[in-house]
């Protein structure tokens, strides 16, 4: 085999693989947005009945369970920590927000 026949292959399968990356950040963007729609629901729910925007005990349980989640599926820990953190201050300036809203202010 040819060093530019090995070059063209290595580039069809790192094309397979972008392929494949793009499906992937397809897939977690339309996640991410379900999910999102779904935090906007209980958001709206506990404006309407007056409960804080945050609940840091479900915070705390879901953290230790994407943890859980994240070692049995070999990804780093501290990655999945990191990335729920950033979606739950998300979520709470949300819920913060549609509070605000309701409330007139």
């Amino acid at each position: 085999m040819s060093k530019e026949t090995d070059m063209e292959d290595a580039k069809k399968v790192l094309a397979g693989y972008r392929a494949s990356i793009d499906n992937f950040d397809a897939i977690l963007i339309h996640t991410l947005a379900e999910r999102f729609r779904c935090t906007q629901a209980v958001g709206v729910l506990k404006a309407t009945h007056n409960l804080p925007p945050a609940d840091p005990n479900r915070e705390a349980e879901q953290i230790e369970r994407l943890r859980r989640l994240a070692r049995e599926a070999h990804l780093d820990p501290d990655f999945a920590e990191k990335f729920l953190n950033f979606v739950i201050k998300e979520v709470i300036r949300h819920h913060e927000q549609i509070a605000a809203d309701k409330n007139g202010g």
